[in-house]
């Protein structure tokens, strides 16, 4: 059994309001006051958002705390130097040491997407490494999608990116990732990657 299967796990509403809703406010707050307030605001409401992970779970999940930890350091760089180049290209740093960590991972075979998931399910050896590489690909697309977007359009353009592009475009593709899971889930109560 994984940690993540273990530890208790936030509402599925909780957990989406949790993620998008930093994301939200900076969609609205650089529509109304422009680029370095909105990022002050998604840095108050990334820290909120952890805080509260923390309060409900007596941990923060790998993912969220990772990006948390980029969103701090690179939104700090944007406001201290008054440049939003950090800020437009945290989803890049943040994407790729994600696809980086998958695909390492799974090259010195030891699939890390329950971690990075915080994954609650159980699948076979061959369902995570599958699902795994799958990610992988996915986060290094969506590095190569946010590059695109802050590199061609404009900056208001790239905030709703971020909140209307890459969020049912990621929701779109982990419901894809359905079959795959249903065809490697372990049932045998043992087995699957341990962590």
């Amino acid at each position: 059994m994984t940690d993540a299967a273990r530890s208790p796990q936030l509402n599925p509403v909780l957990k989406l309001a949790l993620e998008l809703g930093p994301l939200g406010l900076f969609f609205v707050a650089n529509a109304r006051w422009g680029i370095f307030p909105a990022t002050a605001v998604l840095m108050a409401g990334t820290a909120l958002s952890l805080a509260l992970s923390w309060a409900k779970l007596g941990r923060v999940p790998v993912m969220p705390l990772v990006t948390g930890a980029a969103v701090l350091v690179m939104g700090g760089l944007t406001l201290l130097l008054h440049d939003e180049l950090f800020i437009k290209m945290k989803p890049t740093i943040v994407d790729c040491l994600f696809g980086a960590a998958l695909l390492g991972g799974l090259a010195f075979g030891k699939p890390l997407l329950p971690v990075v998931l915080d994954a609650v399910f159980k699948l076979t050896d061959e369902g995570w490494r599958k699902l795994t590489f799958r990610w992988g690909l996915f986060f290094f697309a969506l590095a190569a999608a946010n590059e695109a977007v802050w590199r061609t359009q404009t900056t208001s353009t790239w905030a709703a990116f971020k909140l209307f592009g890459v969020m049912p475009i990621t929701i779109a593709f982990a419901l894809a990732q359905t079959p795959l899971i249903l065809r490697h889930e372990d049932k045998s109560g043992g087995g699957g990657a341990a962590f």
